[in-house]
């Protein structure tokens, strides 16, 4: 099954008159940003951690080749 796609209907979508938004209590704006902002963090911090086991494990792997007389060239500069 094929989709076609109307290149005139995203133009209209994109459009689209401006809808007046609810307003918000700004303590509840606030809220929602801070838990925003904290659950990124936490977010970041996790992936900074993953990022470094991974290096740990790619280390040992070319430790290991060095070991085994493999010359290892990733590129840097």
């Amino acid at each position: 099954m094929e989709t076609r796609i109307n290149k005139d209907k995203l133009e209209d979508a994109l459009n689209t008159e401006k809808v007046e938004e609810p307003k918000v209590n700004p303590e509840m704006e606030i809220g929602f940003h801070q838990g925003a902002l904290s659950t990124l963090v936490n977010e970041r911090n996790e992936m900074i951690r993953m990022i470094q086991q991974i290096e740990q494990v790619m280390q040992a792997h070319m430790k290991r080749l060095e070991e085994l007389g493999v010359k290892i060239n990733l590129g840097k500069k």
